[in-house]
């Protein structure tokens, strides 16, 4: 029984070669799920039916491997990205492009990503090295092997709601559902698929990675943040509260009068060009990402 759906799953996994590894794990679990739990169905309905002919009608019904894969890249297709922009590509201009990023509204929600991340980190590294540690401590209890289970799904759980996140705020497909562990390999077969499970450990090394990255996101961010703005502000910190540009010990040093505007017009363009940073970040903690919770081959 389960060589007949591993084969179909490795036909459907074929058949779905070059689509997005996102794509192809929501297949895959989408296509065992189904199959496995009506293939347990009918034989529980008809106890002396075979099961690859019970499989057999089961696969009429769902699709061959090249329909489904054929379905599923129509669906990807008709799917806009979150927070795409609809229409054509169109190449523009340097400047343009260069002051485009005020308008885009994936670069405010990687800008907030990477703001939020510090405490997204701190979260999942305290809930990564606390769980292993206390899997390490439990694993000679009869309670260990339980415990372990628990937190390897929390793993997995935070990982699938993490890439929930990335999608809807970096725009990078990510998987839309968790993988499926069928019920006839039992309490200890299913462990072992956990255990054994690449997917399972890439999320926890995400969870722990997520603090040190979260830490260097959250202060390049708040330093480009907090110099633009004060370069922007600038006449209004030297006029009204008399505060220095720059303060030595007992020396304080003001700038000219003349040079305000070109202080603000630098303020404005290191603005500009922190966005440009937080979209480039953002876009490179997608693929990151991508690498980490989405199985491979």
């Amino acid at each position: 029984m389960n060589s007949a759906i591993d084969d179909y799953l490795a036909k459907l996994k074929a058949a779905l070669a070059g689509a997005d590894p996102a794509t192809i794990q929501d297949a895959l679990s989408d296509a065992e799920e189904h199959l496995t739990t009506a293939l347990e169905q009918a034989l529980e309905t008809e106890p002396g039916l075979a099961a690859e002919t019970a499989l057999g009608k089961i696969v009429e019904t769902y699709g061959a491997p090249a329909e489904v894969a054929a379905a599923y890249k129509e669906m990807e297709n008709m799917t806009p990205n979150a927070l795409a922009i609809p229409g054509p590509r169109i190449v523009k201009p340097r400047e343009r492009r260069f002051f485009g990023v005020l308008g885009d509204i994936r670069t405010y929600a990687s800008l907030l990503y990477m703001l939020l991340s510090l405490a997204t980190g701190i979260f999942y590294f305290t809930w990564a090295i606390t769980g292993l540690s206390l899997s390490a401590g439990l694993i000679v209890l009869i309670v260990g092997l339980p415990f372990v289970a628990a937190f390897l799904l929390s793993a997995r759980g935070i990982a699938l709601i993490e890439g929930r996140i990335i999608e809807g705020v970096l725009g990078e497909r990510m998987p839309r559902r968790s993988a499926f562990f069928r019920k006839d390999l039992g309490w200890w077969g299913g462990f072992k698929a956990l255990i054994g499970d690449r997917t399972t450990w890439s999320a926890i090394l995400y969870m722990i990675l997520q603090l040190p990255l979260g830490i260097i996101y959250f202060t390049i961010m708040i330093t480009l943040i907090a110099l633009s703005l004060s370069l922007i502000a600038m006449p209004i910190l030297h006029y009204l509260f008399n505060i220095p540009f720059v303060q030595l010990e007992h020396h304080s040093y003001y700038l000219p009068g003349w040079t305000m505007p070109i202080v603000v017009m630098g303020g404005f363009f290191l603005a500009i060009v922190t966005l440009h940073v937080a979209r480039g970040l953002g876009r490179l903690h997608a693929r990151y990402a991508k690498k980490l919770l989405v199985k491979g081959d």
